[in-house]
């Protein structure tokens, strides 16, 4: 029964997608944002993303948490909106949207020729960080979390390898092996360090505690290597902002513990940067 509902999601999808490449990009972003917007409180609840706001901002005023929530729907549907054009960000006139702020962090990176973590969160759009580490020219591998919907996630996975990254890790033991099997091979890791996780620790996370995920501190304990936070920006309707910050160094006796926390308190300051551009739909402190 599960799949014959994501059956009918895929077709919707596949059917959107159509309709946004057939009106173009300036037009699709726009009416992508105005469906989610429309139909994005029907599969979450506001009161859950009312309720994580109030654990980031306890002071927020309702009028600005509904401008927040608003906000965030119309960025994600113009993501979705924006898998369409992805390869038009990599290699046609769409890259010139993107303004990159730090590119000489990642000169210097391939130049010394040793792996990085790259570390993020789920901002808009989060796809094109990985894309531009790629496409200048670093051997990278990045940790993606499967769709639950079969159909789409295979449709996902090709366009990832395609145009973001060819090295696509699936989250999980198996995938965590494999990272450490590239990594060790000289491949740097991209990976968000914003969601949810079974296999993480409870550190805080705005004050309070969330499950998160340890693989950075696991790789700095072990390799003593770097991590870059990267940071992207919608500045208007279609141009981005990417920001690429000078590597994170650890003190070799600072625990698994303590860098998980330090990474997350450099999470919460590019999420109060713009509180719109990130997703608060999601349970992270369950």
């Amino acid at each position: 029964m599960k799949n014959v509902k994501y059956f009918f999601q895929y077709i919707l999808i596949i059917f959107l997608l159509s309709i946004f490449r057939l009106i173009g990009f300036k037009h699709a972003i726009k009416l992508s944002g105005l469906i989610f917007l429309i139909i994005g409180p029907l599969f979450r609840s506001n009161k859950l993303i009312y309720s994580n706001l109030d654990i980031a901002f306890p002071n927020l005023k309702i009028a600005e948490k509904k401008k927040i929530t608003k906000n965030m729907w119309r960025n994600y549907g113009k993501i979705l909106a924006e898998y369409v054009f992805i390869k038009d960000f990599r290699i046609s006139k769409l890259s010139q949207n993107i303004k990159i702020q730090g590119q000489e962090v990642l000169n210097k990176i391939k130049k010394n020729n040793k792996p990085v973590i790259f570390i993020s969160g789920h901002f808009n759009n989060f796809e094109l960080m990985a894309m531009h580490i790629d496409r200048s020219g670093l051997d990278l591998a990045a940790i993606y979390r499967p769709l639950n919907n079969i159909f789409l996630n295979k449709v996902m996975e090709k366009i990832r390898k395609n145009y973001i990254c060819k090295k696509q890790i699936k989250k999980g033991i198996a995938g965590t092996k494999l990272l450490l099997k590239y990594f060790k091979k000289g491949t740097s890791i991209a990976l968000m360090i914003d969601q949810r996780v079974s296999q993480g620790i409870k550190s805080n996370f705005f004050s309070k505690k969330a499950s998160t995920t340890t693989i950075p501190a696991q790789f700095i304990k072990k390799f003593k290597c770097e991590v870059v936070p990267v940071y992207i920006a919608r500045t208007n309707d279609d141009n981005f902002k990417l920001i690429f910050n000078n590597p994170l160094k650890f003190p070799d006796n600072s625990s698994i513990n303590s860098i998980t926390e330090e990474l997350n308190k450099v999470l919460e300051k590019m999420i109060k940067t713009n509180p719109d551009q990130w997703i608060w739909s999601h349970n992270r402190w369950k």
